[in-house]
């Protein structure tokens, strides 16, 4: 990997919020369910402007009271998922970590008045090595986790993102992964009670994540006045990671770039980028 702020790239990479499934999803007979969310996410590599040296991502998975990375060079998985298939305890994704780039990433938040920790137990949790399978299947990208915030503020994820901005000039990938819709009392049991309020919010958050940089901003911080806002999400770990993928675009611009419908519920990823 090169040197971290390396000029060998011309083009810097975007920022992204992509959706994991549900649990292993894509690693079971669920005939079609999430067929379309896996093609997406095997050809989001290709949509690239170049491989990425590293990625660093945020799952909907993991909180600490402080913004905490992985540290580990070679991260073990978290089989957080409960009632599956025995298979599905055995997947592997044995990308490696990146130590370096974890102090770097402590290093650009501390200049950003951010309060950092590192965890050298910590490994990849699903809403990580799932998606990742398929988007990055040679597991040869390092990958550095960071945790979200305990206190699920939106405005201090956008921060936490503007902080590490400049990275994405140094050819590292910054990933949000969760779920634009995630309540899953109504979700898993194929429930319709929120399906119209999962399209209204899903064309609310479209709209917010496509408006100038500065209204973004202002949206994405308000998110739960939205329509269908905390139906959509009784609580917004999954939605957060889209929060610091916005902060680390800066003045880009924001674009959809997966939409689906999927048991009922519309579902959308965006790029910044």
């Amino acid at each position: 990997m090169p040197a971290i702020g390396s000029s060998a790239h011309a083009h810097k990479q975007p920022t992204l919020f992509i959706p994991h499934g549900g649990g292993p999803c894509f690693f079971m007979d669920w005939p079609q369910t999430w067929d379309h969310m896996a093609d997406f996410l095997r050809g989001l590599c290709g949509t690239l402007p170049q491989k990425p040296d590293a990625i660093v991502v945020v799952s909907g998975h993991w909180e600490e009271q402080v913004a905490t990375v992985t540290t580990s060079a070679h991260p073990e998985l978290i089989y957080d998922y409960y009632g599956f298939p025995p298979h599905t305890y055995t997947l592997q994704y044995p990308a490696p970590g990146s130590p370096a780039l974890a102090q770097h990433i402590r290093m650009l938040l501390a200049d950003a008045g951010i309060t950092s920790a590192d965890n050298a137990q910590r490994g990849f949790d699903h809403g990580v090595f799932i998606p990742f399978m398929l988007a990055f299947e040679q597991a040869d990208i390092p990958v550095v986790e960071l945790s979200l915030l305990s206190t699920l503020d939106p405005a201090r994820h956008m921060a936490i993102g503007a902080a590490l901005e400049p990275l994405r000039a140094a050819n590292v990938l910054i990933v949000g992964t969760g779920m634009s819709y995630h309540n899953l009392a109504h979700f898993m049991n194929g429930s319709p009670l929120t399906n119209q309020p999962a399209k209204e919010f899903d064309a609310w958050l479209t709209r917010a994540v496509t408006a100038p940089p500065p209204e973004r901003s202002r949206l994405l911080a308000q998110w739960a006045q939205a329509p269908g806002a905390k139906l959509c999400h009784p609580r917004e770990e999954h939605l957060l990671p889209l929060m610091v993928a916005a902060g680390a675009a800066g003045q880009d611009n924001g674009q959809q770039i997966y939409s689906d419908t999927v048991l009922g519920k519309a579902l959308s990823g965006y790029r910044f980028g």
